[in-house]
């Protein structure tokens, strides 16, 4: 048994190398764009209440407070839609099958869509430039892309596309519809939705964890959540915890070109974004992080914020690096209040329907927690908060600074 489960890793290894474009080819096929938006235009405190700071003021730096590469979808018509900041190509709606990991990688290795036929698994990097921050559940922006939830978790059809009728409608699975918790808005095998269950909302991407040494981190891979907003780590080759998926074609987005300038600072030409490649080295709470960001001064630069969602997200190694980082390049401090490397973003985060405050905001976790190292999860913003804890999340987390680079 344990020789099958290691040639089924080792052929998905192999596949999601496929998938995500060659190793080797990477440099020659990145495309560099500036990090897309969130898209969260509002402030929030420490509770959630919508403000409107100057800066200097308690809680200015938040993600609003500075300006992004807007969202730019173009719908051509056919069943994909061209993101013009990544220069990437979507299926608009995707196959209403779950699948595992090694289903997906086949699926998309088979794929001709649209008359297209070198589809793949989006990185995470990819996929998470979709997400939509403005307000939750759907973390997305479904004028453009929907959800096609079904019970289903065999492909039907593989290589066959997303099927639909004659007015590009998707024909109903013959599946029972999955059962939903009472706090997530639903749809089913009824077609394309602009809404999910939280198991309805999660996507594969290509990322397979092969960190080595660690049971923990070993048999998953990657996937965005875009009904919560989250990054998980999945059981990639288990049959009853299955997927979805959003195949993308085009050269891969974001791939690190990091470059050191020798100054404590390390420039990505693939975002055109300049990181501190140390941290602050302490353990805060969100507003003292947003504060921390605001005043400080390094390398001559005194305009360093804290890094929204996005931005911290971009600089995660899903290779096996352990933390999920690129050690070449940046440091991570050992804290005891922050053992598995959280770092907070400038992000607020909306927890459900039945808690739309934004009295939480979003963290990477580099090191180890349940959802994997990489994964994107969301914390109160102080210690006495009343805000919904996820169950693992530290209050007091780490920081890493970043600037726009020259």
């Amino acid at each position: 048994m344990k020789k099958i489960m290691a040639l089924l890793i080792m052929s998905s290894i192999i596949l999601s190398m496929v998938a995500c474009g060659s190793t080797e080819n990477k440099t020659e096929t990145t495309t560099s764009s500036l990090v897309v938006t969130t898209g969260q235009t509002t402030s929030y405190d420490k509770d959630g209440n919508v403000i409107d700071p100057v800066e200097g003021e308690t809680g200015y730096g938040q993600d609003a407070d500075y300006d992004k590469t807007a969202f730019s979808f173009v719908d051509n018509g056919d069943g994909t839609i061209n993101d013009v900041n990544t220069g990437l190509m979507w299926i608009s709606v995707p196959e209403a099958v779950k699948m595992t990991y090694s289903e997906a990688l086949e699926y998309v290795e088979n794929l001709e869509y649209a008359g297209y036929s070198d589809w793949r698994l989006p990185t995470p990097e990819e996929l998470f430039s979709l997400s939509d921050f403005s307000q939750g559940w759907p973390y997305l922006d479904t004028d453009y892309f929907k959800f096609n939830e079904s019970a289903s978790t065999a492909p039907s059809g593989i290589g066959s596309g997303p099927q639909g009728n004659e007015e590009g409608s998707v024909e109903e699975e013959e599946a029972p519809k999955p059962e939903v918790s009472s706090d997530a808005q639903t749809s089913t095998s009824e077609g394309p939705s602009e809404s999910a269950s939280k198991e309805g909302g999660q996507f594969w991407t290509c990322a397979l964890s092969q960190v080595e040494g660690d049971e923990r981190l070993q048999g998953i891979a990657f996937g965005v959540n875009h009904m919560t907003g989250h990054i998980k780590a999945y059981p990639a080759d288990v049959s009853d915890m299955g997927k979805y998926i959003r195949p993308v074609r085009g050269d891969i987005y974001g791939v690190e070109d990091y470059l050191d300038n020798g100054d404590g600072t390390v420039t990505d030409n693939a975002s055109g974004l300049m990181w501190m490649s140390a941290d602050l080295k302490e353990c805060v709470d969100w507003e003292t992080a947003l504060e921390m960001a605001e005043n400080y001064e390094y390398a001559g630069y005194s305009d360093w914020r804290l890094p929204d969602v996005k931005e911290l997200q971009s600089i995660v190694d899903y290779s096996g690096s352990y933390p999920a980082i690129n050690q070449n390049y940046f440091q991570c401090s050992e804290n005891q209040e922050n053992q598995n490397y959280y770092y907070w973003t400038s992000t607020s985060a909306y927890l459900s329907a039945l808690e739309p405050d934004y009295n939480s905001a979003w963290y990477v976790a580099f090191g180890y927690t349940s959802h994997g190292a990489g994964a994107v999860r969301f914390s109160p913003k102080y210690e006495e908060s009343a805000a919904s804890s996820e169950g693992e999340d530290n209050i007091l987390n780490s920081v890493r600074l970043v600037r726009n680079a020259d």
